[in-house]
């Protein structure tokens, strides 16, 4: 069966599943670990979402995470790799009713990063922007409800121009 595309009001409880996650994924990275980050929708209070926790995991080397495989099998994860993103690694928990996803980054990969965080933060702040994404994704998860594609495809235009304004308001309050 085909994936169900849900998207909900925001849930308090999306902090206490990412704090729960992020102590098993600590303790399989161990010190490879630099730091792990809540992101996605499921970060940004009172943004509406696919109830799906993202994580990302920062680490010191990306090659010592494909070791660790098994580790994160045995906590549920299924381990797919770069799975289309040169450099990333991975995961996701669920199967296809999916509840957790892991985004693994190397240090060095600060774009991937930057633009991750840029997105959340900028979210966060901007109400206005977060309450636009959320209407789009209602509309599309009720248009596309069992169509994870087209429910994808339909917010990537919006989604890719607001990480260009997220990443330019970034660099502008840093300056």
């Amino acid at each position: 069966m085909p994936q169900h595309v849900v998207v909900t009001e925001y849930s308090p409880d999306w902090k206490v599943k990412f704090e729960r996650e992020a102590e098993i994924i600590k303790n399989i990275l161990k010190d490879n670990l630099i730091s792990i980050h809540h992101i996605g929708s499921t970060s940004v209070e009172g943004l509406k979402a696919k109830p799906i926790i993202d994580i990302m995991p920062v680490v010191a080397e990306i090659g010592k995470v494909d070791c660790l495989a098994g580790e994160f099998e045995r906590a549920g994860y299924e381990y797919l790799g770069e799975f289309g993103i040169p450099g990333r690694r991975y995961l996701r928990k669920g199967g296809d009713e999916r509840t957790h996803q892991i985004h693994i980054f190397e240090a060095s990969n600060s774009a991937a990063i930057e633009r991750h965080l840029a997105l959340r933060d900028y979210l966060r702040t901007h109400k206005e922007a977060a309450d636009e994404y959320g209407r789009l994704k209602e509309r599309l998860a009720k248009t596309f409800p069992y169509d994870i594609e087209a429910y994808c495809d339909g917010k990537d235009e919006f989604v890719k121009d607001l990480e260009r304004t997220a990443l330019e308001w970034k660099a502008k309050n840093q300056a």
